[in-house]
């Protein structure tokens, strides 16, 4: 489990097939700062960009994660390249402040920034949203963007298409990739999951 407070950003050293035989990719991830490496044993999870993995190895200040195709299918880690800067979290231990939502890690589909526009001090993004989704998505509940703990400011759409908008603060805009977003980015995107486990239940009656 995850909190979406980013506590580094990392740098992708590369992300190879794992032999050609396969599609499925060894991911290699340098940490220089938030997030002590020596205290993370193998096999414990981290969020990069709101992608849960598994740390399958650990040299120095680099850890390493394996990626199925599945994975690399249904988020953007596949677009991913050698240079590129991830969100990191690890994962949530017990007595961790909960200083954003229950983040799980799985990502429901993928969000397309559509632009950005100064309001006051912040920075108002509105972003494309899965039809599929937008009824699990409500004004001022949460939802996690690449990993970061977000409150959505609006919400509108049908069956066909849908949006929605958030705020976010200098800080923000700073200490995580979304500062660097340009229209026509795409990213991991996360419901809140207490509506994907309401919306299950809708089904199922």
């Amino acid at each position: 489990m995850f909190t979406g407070i980013i506590t580094a950003i990392g740098q992708i050293e590369s992300l190879d097939k794992i032999n050609p035989q396969s599609d499925d990719c060894r991911l290699r991830v340098e940490v220089t700062e938030g997030i002590d490496l020596a205290a993370i044993a193998i096999g414990d999870s981290i969020a990069v960009s709101g992608v849960c993995l598994t740390v399958t190895a650990i040299d120095g200040q680099v850890f390493q994660a394996d990626i199925s195709n599945e994975t690399l299918s249904c988020t953007t880690l596949g677009s991913k390249r050698a240079g590129d800067a991830v969100n990191l979290e690890a994962a949530l231990r017990a007595g961790d402040p909960l200083g954003g939502h229950m983040v799980s890690g799985h990502v429901d589909g993928l969000a397309v920034l559509l632009e950005a526009s100064a309001d006051d001090s912040s920075t108002r993004m509105l972003f494309s949203l899965p039809a599929a989704l937008a009824a699990l998505v409500a004004a001022k509940g949460s939802i996690t963007i690449d990993g970061v703990s977000l409150t959505v400011n609006s919400i509108t759409g049908n069956k066909v298409e849908a949006k929605f908008s958030v705020n976010l603060i200098p800080h923000t805009l700073e200490h995580t990739t979304l500062g660097s977003l340009q229209p026509g980015d795409r990213l991991n995107l996360e419901i809140d999951m207490l509506a994907r486990y309401i919306a299950r239940q809708l089904e199922i009656k």
